[in-house]
């Protein structure tokens, strides 16, 4: 007999959430071992004394961890999702006939709260790592990466001198202009000096005489920090990458621990700075972190983005052992010449002295130490032609932290800096993958650098608290047991072979 199912809506059902969701689901046994009490006490002095009752704060933080475990980058996605999931409403607290916060004010409540309180969870949920035994926190690997900004290349408008600013009418030159200009008046105008100006002009028309296909469409290739700034989100700033159309990105920079691929550090920064810059905050907070969790850590691995001889003192000062590749620009002295450390001076081949004349800062803020001959050395020098050519003295500007690039180089060309180098490979990047991909890394759905931290903070903590777990459930109690001595085969061997003449004699003597 063929059945046939009725639906009738009841508008009173008697339902438990905690026994409709399996035991093994992922926030069950979040919810069983996840205390986010503390939460409160901490935001007491963002909400006052009267009015309507505000979402509660661990409601709140539990929502933006589902947002990045279930990999989803919008807040009116994520409440739609959580209405309908009975394991995600269980794990915030919800029952079936209880309405969820509203998506404006998730969004809201993130502008709101501090991003101290973002990092005092993620230090909170670090601390948990470190208890299971998953940090070591000796090897931190360091890498970055750029996460795309919530504006639009299409709005981009063209920075102007100062005293453009002062007129009451500007004329916008983007292709979509923004309703709002966040900017300030700092943005807005150049900063550039007039020679890096007359590079990207230089650059510019070389591009379009070739009219080669640069990164993106037609009107974003030539596009560039010095001169264009985003009305929309003034933060975010325009990053390139090669092969890729260029877009406006925030840069994430990451520490992770080598052990079981912990994330001890997270941060955000300008897209148009250098890894070398970002490197000594990185620094200084990782290690604050790890301290005040009992830890120290003794070596960082990175690539070559992060090498500066001012981050490479700073590093062997504070006793951390730096696996950082050299980059190009650092060729040591020049060929044929020697250094003598002791009296502080160069001999050149015609055994002539290059002696220190003073310490000086290139062009690019870089600190060098120079030396020079005499002109009288240099007047009937033999090799005065394809030494210094026309000049009247040899000059010598090296950087100022030779000794530090010396020692990285024999530090990284050493069987632990290869090792170091293949263990940087298989930690960091790895977590990035999985952040990016699978974790709502690939897009930032704020606006501003301290909301864009906050977002990577999450992140970092729902990638965190899924390996504790992971870990804190496959661990397994191990037994030591005595085994009893293999015998030996060769007494075996030995026993097959003689086992017939055995046998004769055997036969001989009963008989």
């Amino acid at each position: 007999m063929q059945g046939r199912k009725i639906f009738r809506d009841r508008k009173q059902l008697c339902f438990s959430l905690s026994e409709a969701v399996p035991r093994h689901n992922l926030y069950y046994r979040l919810k069983e071992v996840l205390r986010l009490d503390f939460l409160s006490e901490h935001t007491k002095s963002y909400y006052g004394s009267c009015g309507q009752k505000s979402i509660d704060p661990e409601v709140f933080f539990k929502l933006c961890l589902i947002k990045h475990l279930e990999n989803i980058d919008s807040d009116r996605k994520l409440m739609d999702v959580c209405s309908l999931r009975l394991d995600l409403r269980y794990f915030l607290g919800y029952n079936l006939d209880e309405a969820l916060p509203w998506h404006s004010t998730v969004s809201r409540t993130r502008q709101r709260l501090s991003k101290d309180l973002f990092d005092t969870l993620f230090t909170h949920i670090l601390s948990l790592c470190v208890d299971a035994g998953m940090v070591a926190g000796s090897v931190q690997a360091i890498d970055s990466a750029y996460i795309k900004a919530n504006a639009s290349m299409s709005s981009l408008e063209l920075k102007v001198p100062k005293e453009q600013l002062e007129q009451e009418h500007q004329i916008s030159t983007a292709h979509r202009p923004a309703r709002e200009n966040k900017s300030t008046q700092q943005q807005r105008s150049i900063s550039a000096r007039k020679e890096e100006l007359q590079e990207i002009a230089s650059r510019q028309k070389k591009w379009s005489k070739d009219k080669r296909p640069g990164a993106g469409s037609k009107e974003h290739r030539f596009t560039s920090n010095k001169t264009h700034y985003s009305p929309v989100d003034p933060d975010a700033r325009i990053a390139v990458k090669p092969g890729k159309p260029r877009q406006l990105c925030y840069f994430n920079q990451l520490a992770v621990d080598t052990a079981h691929h912990v994330i001890t550090h997270t941060q955000a920064d300008l897209a148009e700075q250098k890894d070398s810059q970002c490197l000594p905050r990185i620094i200084e907070a990782m290690t604050s972190r790890l301290s005040s969790l009992g830890l120290c850590c003794g070596a960082i691995a990175a690539d070559a983005g992060y090498c500066s001889g001012e981050n490479l003192h700073l590093l062997e000062k504070q006793e951390i052992e730096p696996f950082i590749s050299v980059h190009g620009t650092y060729k040591g002295g020049p060929d044929g010449f020697t250094y003598h450390r002791e009296e502080d001076y160069w001999l050149c081949p015609n055994n002539k002295k290059v002696t220190f004349h003073k310490i000086k800062f290139a062009a690019n803020l870089v600190k060098q130490r120079q030396y020079f001959t005499r002109r009288s050395d240099c007047k009937g020098c033999p090799f005065k032609e394809r030494c210094i050519g026309k000049q009247h003295e040899k000059r010598i500007d090296i950087t100022y932290f030779m000794d530090e690039y010396s020692r990285a180089i024999e530090r990284v060309n050493s069987s632990r800096g290869r090792q170091m180098k293949k263990l940087r490979h298989s930690t960091v990047e790895p977590v990035f993958g999985t952040l990016i991909n699978y974790m709502a890394l690939k897009r930032i759905n704020t606006r501003g650098i301290i909301q864009a931290e906050k977002v990577m903070l999450m992140g970092a903590c729902a990638y965190n608290l899924k390996k504790w777990l992971n870990f804190s459930r496959n661990r397994r109690k191990t037994a030591a047991i005595a085994l009893p001595k293999p015998f030996n085969r060769g007494f075996l061997t030995m026993l097959f072979l003689f086992r017939p003449k055995m046998i004769r004699n055997r036969n001989e003597r009963l008989k």
